[in-house]
Order: structure tokens, then C-alpha cells, then sequence
């Protein structure tokens, strides 16, 4: 798909990957363009992604944490439970993977616990990545480089399949239910809580209630109408939150802004029938939140230009899953 920002036109292309893969990896992407001044805030989805940069370097900042890198040639973002800052420093020419909350291991060879919160160079930490990146940039056509990303997914790295399995059923239990308590879980899958808190924090990288939270958030960011009325005590209420105040917190930790600097920045980039094609798109629905920078930061703050400290032009923060 093509957006257009004034004369700039992004291109993003997302595929769902089949058969076996499928457990692994989410998606993969292929996006370019060049947008001036963009900003992206990447909520979390309870996944790792990893990219691989054939254009212009992209800076990528954990917020609250981690380190921050100037991606020249690929990026690997670890599971996270706050939003990851994405800086594109020129023409955006990116092709990347959204890994399954368990599919880090099969898909990367990599422990997604040791990658928690941070982002590291991709080729330094996925030997696969060099060897990619010189097929990718022979290249013609997104299709053909997506198809060359399959290809490479196709014979997954060693894992271990019982824990894997569990895991995976795990992360099935709680995206239908994310209020259901962990022991419940445990316990239908003949283990002890703290045998599969054990486990399952090996193989996604995130505990499992703080894999709950993200679902959940994601599914209220879903469900609502950026157009509409939004009743976020009632929200609350439906989807398990204690109060409305427990839901903001929590929303604000996802995001990074308010909900009302979402939903104001939801409706100032799209209009009703685009806000309800993404909403109908399960892909788009989390969650583009363009926020002017002087808009962006703690309530009466600015949110300031890395490089210089001085307050930056406008430009777009976004809300929305990897890779686009």
C-alpha cells in the first residue's frame, strides 16, 4: 500500500507468511519512502522484529530504557513492554520480520530473554542477516524480496519443541482471554505456575502477565473507534482493568501518550472511512498515533531532537506494531 504525506509517497507492503512458518514469524514487511521529519513511536506487540536497513541509516531508541542505535545496516528490536522510538535519518528502504511472541528461537536462533528492551545491530547478533542483505539488495520488486525472506524462514533454527509447544499454547490462552489467571493456565497444561512463569519468560522474553498486558492493551487499541465516542471506564470495566486510572497507566506505558493525545492524533491523520479500513485490517489497527513533538512529551514539555537539544520541527509520533 502507498500513502501519501504532501509530495512524499511511503510504500509499505506487509505479508502474512503460511504452513509451518506461521508458528514462527507474524508477518514480514518491505517499506520505502521518504518522509520529512518523521518520528515513529513502535508500541509493543509482545514479538521481536528484525530489519534489515538497505537504505539510509535509522536511529532506534528504547524508551525508559536501553540504548539507542544507528542502524546502517539492520536492526534487531528484543521483546519489549514499552514503546521503541524509530528516527528514519533519510529515504526509509527497510525489509523486515515480526517474529510470533514464542518465535524468536525457531525463527532467529536467538533467546528472546536476552534481548528484552534492547535493540542490537542485526548482523552482529543474527548470522543470517549478511548473507540475506546481499540477496535483498538484488532485489527488484517488494514481492520478490518478501519471497526472498520466506525463503530464508523456511528451515527454522534448533529449538526445543515441548517447551515451544507449551508456550505456544500458553500465548494462545492468554490472547483469548488475557485476564485468565496464569495458574489456571499452568494447570491445564499439566505444570507448576512458576515452572511455566520459568518457561515461558525463556522462550517470548516477557513474563506471562506482562504478555497479558500487552494483549490486552492491543485488543482495547483494536476495539475502539478513533471517530467515535470512547467510554474508557466502561472500557475498563469490559476488558479487566481495576479502574479507568489503572487502564490510562497502563495505556500511557503502551503508547507513550495519553489517550486523548491518541485519539487527537488519530483523528488529525485519518478520516472516518480510512480509521475504519485499518480497523477492519488487523495488520493496520495497531496503531499509527501522529503526534506533533511539541505535543509529545510529558504534559507542559517539549519533546526534543536527540542530536541537537534544541526543539525539534513538527513531525509524526506513531503508535503501531513493527514495521511500517
Amino acid at each position: 500500500m502507498c500513502r501519501q504525506y504532501g509530495r512524499a509517497v511511503f510504500e509499505y507492503v506487509p505479508r502474512r507468511v503460511g504452513g509451518e512458518i506461521s508458528r514462527f514469524v507474524e508477518w514480514v514487511w518491505f517499506a520505502r519512502g521518504r518522509i520529512a521529519g518523521v518520528r515513529e513511536r513502535i508500541a509493543p506487540t509482545g514479538s521481536t522484529v528484525a530489519a534489515v536497513v538497505l537504505g539510509d541509516p535509522i536511529r532506534q531508541t528504547p524508551i525508559g530504557e536501553g540504548t539507542t542505535l544507528v542502524a546502517e545496516t539492520g536492526f534487531l528490536i528484543g521483546p519489549h513492554d514499552r514503546p521503541i522510538l524509530n528516527e528514519p535519518l533519510g529515504e526509509t528502504f527497510c525489509v523486515g520480520i515480526v517474529t510470533t511472541p514464542v518465535g524468536c528461537r525457531p525463527a532467529l536462533g536467538l533467546a528472546p530473554a536476552t534481548l528484552r528492551g534492547r535493540v542490537v545491530d542485526l548482523l552482529q547478533a543474527w548470522p543470517r542477516a549478511d548473507g540475506l542483505r546481499r540477496e535483498l539488495s538484488l532485489c527488484r520488486t517488494p514481492a520478490e524480496a518478501l519471497d526472498v525472506v520466506e525463503d530464508t524462514l523456511r528451515t527454522p533454527e534448533p529449538f526445543d519443541r515441548n517447551a515451544f509447544t507449551r508456550c505456544e499454547a500458553a500465548v494462545q490462552q492468554l490472547s483469548a482471554e488475557p485476564t485468565r489467571p496464569v495458574t489456571d493456565i499452568a494447570r491445564g497444561l499439566g505444570v507448576s505456575h512458576g515452572h511455566l512463569d520459568r518457561q515461558f519468560t525463556e522462550q517470548v522474553g516477557l513474563s506471562p502477565r506482562t504478555l497479558a498486558r500487552i494483549l490486552r492493551m492491543r485488543r482495547l487499541l483494536e476495539e475502539i473507534d478513533v471517530h467515535g465516542s470512547v467510554g474508557w471506564a466502561d472500557k475498563a470495566a469490559e476488558l479487566g482493568w481495576s479502574d479507568q486510572a489503572h487502564l490510562i497507566r497502563d495505556f500511557k506505558r503502551h503508547t507513550g501518550v495519553t489517550p486523548s493525545k491518541y485519539l487527537a492524533a488519530q483523528r488529525s491523520t485519518y478520516d472516518r472511512a480510512e480509521a475504519a479500513l485499518r480497523r477492519g485490517d488487523r495488520r493496520l489497527r495497531l496503531h499509527v498515533c501522529a503526534v506533533r513533538r511539541r505535543d509529545a512529551g510529558e504534559p507542559g514539555g517539549r519533546l526534543h531532537d536527540d542530536r541537537s537539544g534544541a526543539a525539534a520541527q513538527p513531525c509524526h509520533q506513531v503508535c503501531h506494531p513493527h514495521g511500517g
